[in-house]
């Protein structure tokens, strides 16, 4: 066992009889501090029966006080003292019942609070009797009734001031007899330490002092001790002294080990120096020779001599036509001409050895090998080492020795070395020679190229002159061409700016048209429902409220397209679908849309088709009906009396191909010097007609832009007072041109077609409610107790579409992100139809449909996408995302109930 464990135990043992003895200590004053503890709460609910004692004779004395008709100047006061005494009374019993919780205890404190109520109640009555003046009666309840109850709460007050006092007295004694135990444990704990002290002392002294006297005669035994065998200590204990002991006989060992080891690794340093010195005296002698043959000789000379071999050859690899064979070179001791010259590749040891590119030894040399002669005999030698000499992977020679002792470790070592070497210092030679060859052929060439160079020289001079002109003109054409390109970096930076601009703004735009159409989609809805009635529960001026809201709702709306419209156009970004246009649609889609605004105005309005007009004509439809919109729109508005007529014809003066749209009305005309601003955004003729007729200013602006996409323009002629005439000129494209419009742009000209019947307020636009109620009775079985999911975050969207939809009785639920969305759809899977707002926190609806997507059960349910954003691409990213169809904010309810329908009859 070692010290520092004797140690550890020893003050280990002490120091747990030391906290043993601490925790009995504590628990034995824990046991004082708890008699203690209830002591103290023993007197408290001693001082607690007292009180209820004291106030009882309180309570007693005052209401006797009462009772004998004392002065009106002390009746408020006797009575506080009366109803303060009661209330004390009351608090110490409620004290007393939760301090005492022994069952004799509670037994009493119920007995009193039953006595206590009682008591009140019969106070109660003599305070009702003596204000009735039945004083008899009063006296008979205070000296009879009353004090039977007084009494009472006395007595057990009394008894419960003996249970308290006779606990204290007990408590008391407990503790006495835990302070006279304590003093003891802890005079017999601390005999108890002082002698196990004692003990582990003396037997650490005596475990320490044996084993260093040990240790100690050794040390001088290795002082006087000359041998190379050191003395060992022997010491059988396991502490730090047998350590000791332990690591000096290691020590001792490994001094002897170390001996062995130097004289190992002197032999080693000699040997390291020996084959150091070989390699450095055949490295020295490669620089001065410049010839194979040479090289070769002098090699085997050195190697043989160095490595003490008694036969050496050199072997050359050659090429031989398409073969290569081993062809000596040198050779080292020899004297038989009958020995073979030469070897292919694989023929005999030494082409073997060239073909494996592995040294190959042998030691059992057969009788009829070559023998090594001297001036006195001749032998057979014992052993045999054939070497490949390599450059880079390729053998280029090969050297065989022979010996009559066996090739030692170290002759083998210093042999690997300098045959590493003489592979690198042959592929030197054979480049020299290789390069003394060409420089001889060089001269050759050298000579013919000198009497060249001489009738060069005259054509160069004659070049120099033609060459500084050159360099002029391309000193020039350089410094055009860094001004082109710091032009050019320039307008790169210009056109990233514009293109970071264009970006900003469109997607200002776009925000802004989510944030201009998610309250109008509620608006529109909700005005569109009040103006239907289908409750008749709405006078007509509120159906014609309504109606206006709605109304007013569609021009915002159509403001906001304006803008789009005009973003689009200058980003580059609106496309249009060329397409063949019958010129009796467009009629037919001018008078529907503008003969009630004249009957409403008076104003005559004519359409006229002149002869020789083709059929149809190639271009964008909806376009075409834009322009044509924004300026018949323009004409009625500034017109209040007169006509305003539309004339189509082919154009005469103008290049041929081209069919003109003329828009001509009788109104306030447009003055001389405002005709140049009339097609710039927000302008109008004049600010003040602005004032007057309202409008923005965008619609000749847009139309004009259109125009020049469709490959036309605009002209305009007026006189101030007498009427204007706008007139379209628009190619006829007969064949198939470049732009095709994307599937959002069909759904937006299809929207604007659906929008033009509510655009202006006429008897036309209102007579669809006509047929309203058909068209409810005809879709409330298809709606009816269908549950449709609407996930949006603007709760006013929300409102909206249940209304509209709870009104043909389906079953609509919501959830105001696409987190929500996808729970609620999880804990109700019966749900038939998902309405997705797309712009929504937390989880857009992208992200939502794609969960949703992901889930089997739910691929194929109806997910229409909803979103306010209506730009350009939003239809194919829907789609992309898995919506199965989608709609744009603000919503027309005709056009959402049809996909609904149409999706739920899918």
């Amino acid at each position: 066992m070692k010290l520092k464990t004797k140690l550890y135990i020893g003050f280990g043992f002490s120091f747990v009889l030391f906290i043993f003895s601490y925790f009995i200590l504590m628990v034995m004053m824990n046991q004082l501090s708890q008699n203690t503890n209830v002591t103290v709460k023993n007197y408290e609910m001693l001082n607690l029966a007292n009180t209820i004692q004291n106030e009882l004779n309180i309570f007693s004395r005052e209401s006797r006080g009462l009772i004998s008709n004392p002065p009106k100047e002390l009746i408020d006061e006797l009575e506080m003292n009366r109803t303060e005494a009661l209330q004390n009374v009351h608090k110490a019993i409620d004290s007393l019942e939760q301090l005492d919780k022994r069952k004799q205890s509670q037994k009493l404190i119920k007995e009193l609070n039953r006595l206590g109520r009682t008591y009140s109640e019969l106070e109660d009555m003599t305070d009702t009797l003596a204000k009735n003046d039945q004083d008899k009666e009063m006296l008979k309840i205070f000296w009879y009734d009353s004090r039977k109850v007084r009494e009472e709460m006395s007595r057990i007050a009394g008894e419960l001031q003996k249970i308290q006092k006779q606990t204290i007295d007990e408590e008391l004694e407990k503790s006495v007899k835990t302070y006279q135990r304590t003093n003891q444990v802890i005079f017999t704990y601390v005999v108890i330490v002082f002698l196990v002290g004692l003990a582990v002392t003396a037997w650490i002294l005596r475990s320490i002092t044996g084993s260093l006297r040990k240790v100690t005669s050794v040390m001088k035994e290795v002082a006087s001790d000359s041998s190379e065998q050191l003395p060992r200590v022997q010491v059988t204990t396991k502490d730090e002294i047998g350590e000791i002991a332990s690591a000096f006989n290691s020590m001792a060992q490994t001094l002897e080990e170390h001996s062995k080891q130097e004289k190992e690794l002197k032999n080693k340093a000699e040997e390291r120096s020996w084959l150091s010195t070989k390699i450095a005296e055949v490295a020295q002698m490669y620089p001065g020779i410049d010839n194979l043959d040479a090289l070769a000789q002098w090699f085997i000379n050195k190697v043989a001599s160095i490595s003490g071999a008694h036969y050496g050859a050199f072997y050359i690899k050659e090429s031989e036509g398409e073969q290569e064979k081993l062809r000596k070179l040198a050779a080292y001791t020899d004297t038989h001409s009958s020995i073979k010259e030469s070897f292919y590749l694989g023929e005999g040891i030494v082409g073997q050895c060239a073909l494996e590119n592995r040294t190959i030894s042998l030691k059992q040399v057969p009788g009829d090998y070559i023998k090594i002669e001297s001036g006195l005999g001749s032998s057979l030698p014992s052993n045999i080492l054939v070497i490949p000499a390599e450059f880079h992977g390729e053998v280029l020679a090969v050297i065989e020795l022979a010996s009559f002792n066996e090739f030692g470790r170290l002759e083998q070592t210093f042999l690997q070395e300098v045959i590493d070497n003489i592979g690198m210092n042959i592929n030197r030679t054979l480049n020299h020679m290789k390069v003394e060859k060409l420089l001889e052929e060089f001269q050759l060439v050298n000579e013919e190229l000198q009497s060249q160079s001489e009738e060069l020289q005259l054509q160069q001079e004659e070049l120099r002159a033609v060459n500084e002109q050159l360099e002029e003109q391309n000193e020039q054409s350089e410094q055009k061409t860094r001004e082109l390109e710091e032009i050019k970096i320039m307008l790169e930076d210009k056109a990233k700016q514009l293109t970071i601009s264009s970006q900003y703004k469109s997607e200002f735009l776009a925000n802004m048209s989510h944030e201009l159409r998610t309250p109008l989609n509620s608006l529109l809805i909700l005005a569109q429902m009040l103006a239907d009635n289908t409750e008749n529960n709405l006078s007509p001026e509120q159906v014609e409220y309504a109606k206006t809201i709605f109304t007013s709702g569609k021009d915002l709306l159509n403001l906001i397209d304006d803008i789009l419209d005009i973003a689009k156009v200058e980003a580059g970004k609106m496309e249009v679908l060329f397409e063949d246009v019958k010129i009796s649609d467009i009629k037919d889609f001018v008078q529907a849309q503008f003969a009630p605004i004249a009957h409403e105005k008076k104003i005559q309005f004519n359409i006229e088709l002149a002869a020789g007009l083709p059929e149809t004509i190639r271009t964008d439809k909806q376009r075409v009906k834009q322009i044509l919109k924004n300026l018949l729109s323009n004409a009625f508005k500034f017109t209040e009396h007169g006509a305003v007529s539309l004339i189509v014809e082919n154009a005469k003066d103008k290049q041929s191909g081209l069919v003109l749209f003329a828009v001509k009305d009788t109104g306030i005309g447009i003055s001389k010097e405002n005709l140049d601003i009339i097609f710039e955004a927000f302008q109008q003729a004049d600010g003040t007609i602005s004032r007057k007729y309202g409008g923005t200013g965008l619609g000749l602006s847009i139309s004009k832009e259109i125009a020049h996409l469709l490959g036309g323009f605009i002209e305009v002629d007026s006189v101030e007072h007498s009427g204007s005439t706008f007139t379209l000129y628009l190619p006829d494209y007969q064949e198939t041109k470049h732009a095709t419009a994307s599937i959002f742009e069909k759904e937006a000209a299809a929207a604007i077609v659906g929008e033009a019947r509510t655009e202006f307020p006429s008897p036309l636009s209102y007579s669809l409610l006509v047929n309203e109620q058909k068209e409810t009775d005809r879709r409330q079985p298809v709606f009816k107790g269908r549950k449709i999911l609407i996930v949006d975050d603007d709760i006013r969207n929300i409102f909206a579409l249940t209304a509209a939809l709870e009104q043909y009785q389906a079953e609509v639920m919501f959830a105001e992100n696409g987190r929500e969305g996808v729970v609620l759809l999880q804990k109700n899977p019966e749900i038939d139809l998902i309405f997705m707002d797309i712009m929504m926190p937390e989880m857009n609806g992208f992200e939502a449909i794609r969960a949703i997507r992901e889930m089997p059960k739910f691929k194929h349910l109806p997910i229409i996408a909803l979103t306010a954003k209506a730009m350009k691409d939003d239809r194919q990213q829907c789609i992309d995302a898995g919506a199965s169809d989608y709609i744009s904010k603000p919503i027309d309810l005709e056009q959402l109930f049809s996909i609904i329908q149409v999706w739920l009859y899918r």
